[in-house]
């Protein structure tokens, strides 16, 4: 099984730590990808950072983020799960599972990322600010470059199991599943039901699909298809419906009222 997750918009910077080695992170066929992305935003914040805050969405009182970016190359990195933080991942609290869940945590979860296409838990990367919806100087839109190049790397990881899709829009946007991978996906989605009405509330959203991924990885199951996973689920004590079969997997809503 192969949990898709998204980034976190806020990163931790470690105070230290070696600097990054592409050539060193898992799934080394996305590596000159990675390193256009990489070239792409170091160029861009080193030598226009008014333009460079444009392009992030940030704004003068975030040029820090700018400077930061313009270092990468010799920015200290540390484990990507020290580097990702916000709602999702301290829902999920990584530093507290038991020891099989760290291990199943470590060959089961991949994070999105803007830069580096996905990262592995104990990848390690420096914290880094890109949006997955910029378009980038020389490159194009972000989501459109990983596009051409993220599907032969995430099937590699997914191997014959099962692969969880967790990501946001956003990041959907940057690899979607071809019909062929479709029995063996489920993408899922968190609805808030306050007085007999579902909406998808972001707060809620982020912080139930990380308790829901350490749930997962407490138990240990691996299921191989939708309907398992919806089984599993429902037997951790989750409200889940599912969905039709289609081209693009399956989608299994979990139907919270509180967080």
């Amino acid at each position: 099984m192969l949990i898709l997750l998204p980034p976190s918009e806020g990163k931790s910077a470690p105070g230290r730590g070696r600097p990054l080695e592409l050539k060193e992170l898992s799934q080394p066929s996305l590596t000159p990808a990675r390193e256009r992305v990489l070239d792409a935003l170091v160029t861009l914040c080193r030598d226009d950072p008014d333009h460079a805050a444009t392009v992030l969405g940030l704004s003068r009182s975030q040029l820090d983020l700018v400077e930061r970016n313009a270092s990468l190359l010799d920015a200290p990195t540390a484990r990507a799960d020290r580097i990702y933080d916000g709602v999702l991942y301290d829902a999920l609290d990584l530093p507290t599972l038991s020891s099989s869940a760290k291990r199943r945590a470590g060959a089961r979860l991949a994070i999105t990322s803007s830069l580096f296409g996905i990262v592995r838990l104990g990848d390690r990367i420096p914290a880094y600010r890109l949006s997955g919806d910029a378009t980038m100087p020389g490159l194009g839109p972000v989501a459109g470059w990983w596009r051409d190049s993220l599907g032969p790397a995430v099937t590699e990881a997914v191997g014959r199991g099962l692969l969880v899709d967790l990501r946001s829009s956003m990041y959907a946007g940057f690899w979607r599943p071809p019909a062929e991978l479709a029995p063996r996906v489920a993408t899922v989605r968190v609805l808030h039901e306050v007085n007999g009405r579902r909406q998808v509330v972001s707060h809620f959203n982020k912080a139930t699909k990380g308790r829901l991924v350490r749930a997962l990885l407490e138990h240990g199951g691996d299921p191989r298809t939708p309907a398992g996973l919806a089984a599993l689920l429902a037997e951790l004590g989750w409200h889940v419906e599912t969905g039709e079969a289609t081209k693009k997997g399956t989608q299994l809503d979990v139907v919270v009222t509180e967080v």
